[in-house]
């Protein structure tokens, strides 16, 4: 939350309260559709192609509603190996909120 007075802060802030709560991002990488009988089949270190390339984008959604597509990248920060994701689209969310 933000600490500035409430006459300094962003119109849509003061105007939404809801702007404040926090929501949970789902990052899809891709898409498989196995058999059952494969599925069921798999084990450990089991291989499972997925309908996308490292290099495609990844899509972000909350709930069933996609938001954004960007790209997966290591983060430049110390925590070496953590994955982030550079957005390259933003769907416009004001038409469907």
């Amino acid at each position: 939350m933000s600490d500035l007075p409430t006459d300094q802060k962003p119109a849509s802030e003061v105007s939404n309260p809801f702007t404040s709560v926090p929501i949970e991002l789902s990052v899809c990488v891709g898409k498989a559709r196995p058999l059952i009988r494969e599925l069921i089949a798999l084990g450990e270190n089991a291989v499972l192609p997925l309908d996308k390339s490292v290099d495609d984008p990844v899509e972000l959604y909350v709930g069933d509603r996609l938001i954004a597509r960007g790209m997966l990248e290591e983060s430049e920060d110390e925590k070496s190996g953590q994955l982030v994701v550079r957005l390259t689209e933003i769907v416009d969310l004001q038409a469907g909120l």
